[in-house]
């Protein structure tokens, strides 16, 4: 197949291309990024000799653009993780993650459309369902699950899953929608939980928490992410919705200190701060319809993902640490 990746160079995108040269070498990738903070043409630099790949730096918003990649080549399918997505960012400029994912997921719609139908998945969120409270007993989000976004990121990405759906429903286009929980590994922007603990950490830092501390999220290794989003491209059903998780709920508290711990530090560094705006307590992914339907099961467990995540951020330093200084 000839995929088109949008929002290749950013963290998830990255880690999915990597796992494509790995895994489908007969595939040809062509990645659109458009390089804003969050992007990173270095975390392609391995890929970028050879006829099999090719990267085009432009926003999936640019409606010529798009439609030059889809004329010049054979595109069979669109994987869009191009997104806008940290959440205190989307407090202070909605307006960015409007035009990126819901207006930028459009144009991408339509050019699939135009060009014969080409198969499309959409990379969203688990944030897209809302809070769960802290209650272990409380049930966890499951693809039925009433749709109640609680910040500007989240709810432009609920409204980019309606209407990618609406395109199979009135068109007939072939798509699928993945929703998945938090991810860590290699190549995440250090503004992200895990990646700004252990930079921290590692840089003599304090390490803030929100509030107590006490939120709650499920999280997964990002390569299982990658593996279950190919897996539901090529064998998912047309016009269905996947979560995407690993049954892994931990406490923010508990997942810094886990953390400093990995890299040899103390918890005296741990400090409060005020909580963010409309800070959700808790998100959980039911996985059960991917398992039973597609046999997706994680293959990376916790502890592995995350001495793999501290080791690859000891040894990149050149990666994370132009981006704390920025």
């Amino acid at each position: 197949m000839t995929l088109l990746v949008t929002g290749g160079a950013g963290f998830i995108g990255s880690n999915f291309i990597h796992y494509l040269r790995k895994h489908r070498p007969e595939d040809r990738v062509v990645c659109l990024d458009a390089l804003t903070y969050a992007g990173n043409e270095r975390n392609l630099v391995p890929l970028t000799d050879g006829s099999l790949f090719r990267f085009v730096k432009g926003n999936i918003g640019d409606e010529a653009l798009v439609e030059a990649i889809f004329s010049e080549e054979k595109i069979d399918a669109v994987v869009n993780f191009a997104a806008e997505t940290h959440v205190d960012r989307s407090i202070m400029s909605p307006e960015i993650f409007v035009k990126t994912n819901v207006w930028g997921t459009a144009v991408l719609l339509e050019a699939c459309r135009r060009h014969g139908g080409v198969r499309f998945h959409q990379i969203s969120t688990d944030e897209v369902y809302g809070m769960l409270s802290l209650d272990p007993n409380e049930a966890s989000f499951t693809e039925d699950s009433p749709l109640k976004p609680t910040s500007p990121y989240a709810a432009s990405k609920a409204s980019a899953d309606l209407l990618v759906l609406s395109y199979q429903k009135t068109f007939g286009l072939p798509v699928t929608v993945s929703r998945c929980s938090n991810n860590y590994g290699p190549f995440q922007h250090p503004e992200k939980l895990i990646p700004l603990m252990l930079t921290r950490a590692m840089t003599g830092g304090v390490l803030p928490i929100y509030g107590k501390g006490d939120n709650v999220r499920d999280w997964i290794y990002v390569e299982d992410h990658c593996r279950a989003v190919d897996l539901i491209l090529r064998k998912g059903k047309i016009g269905e919705i996947y979560n995407v998780g690993a049954r892994c709920e931990i406490k923010n508290l508990d997942l810094v200190r886990m953390l400093v711990s990995a890299v040899g530090e103390g918890e005296d560094r741990i400090v409060f701060v005020k909580d963010r705006l409309g800070h959700d307590l808790r998100y959980a992914i039911d996985p059960t319809k991917l398992e039973k339907e597609l046999g997706f099961y994680p293959v990376i467990s916790p502890k592995e993902g995350l001495e793999r995540t501290v080791s690859w951020y000891r040894e990149n330093r050149s990666f994370w640490e132009p981006l704390t200084t920025a």
